[in-house]
C-alpha cells in the first residue's frame, strides 16, 4: 500500500510532539517497518535527535518552492530502517516565501511525490509549535493527524482549536479526508487528580480516539535526545521504551485496519550522512 502520512502536530509546544515523532518512529522503524521522518520544524529538534548536526541546504525549503526532489534530501539515520529528511535554521523563511506562493497550501503535498511512489511505510512529519504555513501544508498533505497534548486544562482549549482546523480543512476541499488518526496523552501523572481527570475529560468528547498508551513522565526521555538516540537505543529498559513500545504495538493494531492504497514500488534513495568535521 502508499505510504501512509501522519503529522504530529500541536500548536501549544512543550507537550512531547517532537520526542513522540521520533520514539514512535523508532519503535515501529525496530519492528520491522521502513519510517522517514520529515522534519519540518526549524528548530530541527527532531534532526539533532537523531544524532545528525543542522546543515543549511539539507532541509526541504528549496524543495518546496519548486527547486529540486525531496527524495535527494533523504539520510539515513544510524538506526536501522529509519530515515530522515533533516531540518535547519532557513526553513523559517518558508512561513513568508511559500505564502507567496499560487496554491500555497499544497506545497508539501505537490513534493511528495517521489515519496509516495516509494517502499517508505509510514511518513512521520514533525510540525512546528504552531498554526503556520508549514503546519497547515503538512496538515494538507496528510492522511491523519497524530496530537500529542500534555495532561493540563489548557491543553484541551488547544486541542479543541487545532481539531476546528481539521474541519475547515475538510469543509473547504483542501484535504477532504484527513482525519485525527490519535491524541496522545503526554507527561502522565497517575498520581494526580489533574492528569486523570483531563484524560477522563479527553475520552468523553474523543472516545477511541485517544490512544490506551500515555507517555510518562521520564527521566530518561529528556536525556535520549542529547545523546542523538531514540529512548529505545538510549535505554530500551526504561518506563518511557515500555510506554512507546506500547503506543507502536497499539498504532501498528490501529494501522491494519486501513485500507490499502495500490503504488508503483520504488526503492528508497538515501544519502549517508556526512562525517562531522573535527573542531579547529
Amino acid at each position: 500500500m502508499a505510504p501512509r502520512i501522519i503529522s504530529v502536530a500541536n500548536q501549544k509546544g512543550g507537550v512531547g510532539k517532537t520526542t513522540s515523532t521520533l520514539n514512535l518512529s523508532a519503535c515501529i522503524a525496530e519492528m520491522g517497518h521502513c519510517v522517514l521522518v520529515i522534519d519540518l520544524d526549524p528548530q530541527a529538534n527532531a534532526t539533532s535527535g537523531l544524532g545528525l548536526t543542522p546543515t543549511p541546504g539539507t532541509s526541504i525549503y528549496r524543495a518546496l518552492l519548486g527547486e529540486g526532489d525531496i527524495a535527494d534530501l533523504i539520510v539515513k539515520t544510524d538506526f536501522e530502517n529509519l530515515h530522515i529528511i533533516p531540518s535547519e535554521l532557513d526553513l523559517a523563511g518558508s512561513e513568508v516565501d511559500v505564502a507567496r506562493l499560487d496554491d500555497y497550501l499544497h506545497c508539501f503535498s505537490n513534493v511528495l511525490t517521489s515519496v509516495r511512489d516509494s517502499d517508505v511505510d509510514f511518513v512521520f512529519v514533525d510540525c512546528p509549535p504552531s498554526l503556520g504555513i508549514l503546519t497547515m501544508n503538512a496538515l494538507t498533505a496528510s492522511d491523519s493527524l497524530i496530537i500529542p497534548m500534555q495532561c493540563e486544562y489548557y491543553a484541551l482549549e488547544g486541542l479543541s482549536v487545532i481539531s476546528r482546523l481539521l474541519e475547515q480543512l475538510r469543509e473547504s476541499g483542501a484535504n477532504p479526508d484527513v482525519e485525527i488518526e490519535g491524541i496522545l496523552m503526554t507527561m502522565f501523572d497517575g498520581r494526580t487528580n489533574l492528569a486523570n481527570d483531563v484524560l477522563a475529560e479527553v475520552q468523553k468528547f474523543f472516545g477511541d480516539k485517544v490512544y490506551d498508551s500515555v507517555i510518562p513522565r521520564n527521566v530518561r526521555l529528556s536525556e535520549a535526545p542529547s545523546h542523538g538516540a531514540p529512548i529505545i537505543h538510549y535505554d530500551r529498559h526504561s518506563t518511557g521504551a515500555k510506554a512507546y513500545m506500547a503506543l507502536a504495538e497499539e498504532f501498528l493494531a490501529r494501522a491494519a485496519k486501513w485500507k490499502p492504497l495500490p503504488r508503483q514500488q520504488e526503492p528508497i534513495s538515501v544519502t549517508e550522512p556526512a562525517p562531522e568535521q573535527p573542531q579547529a
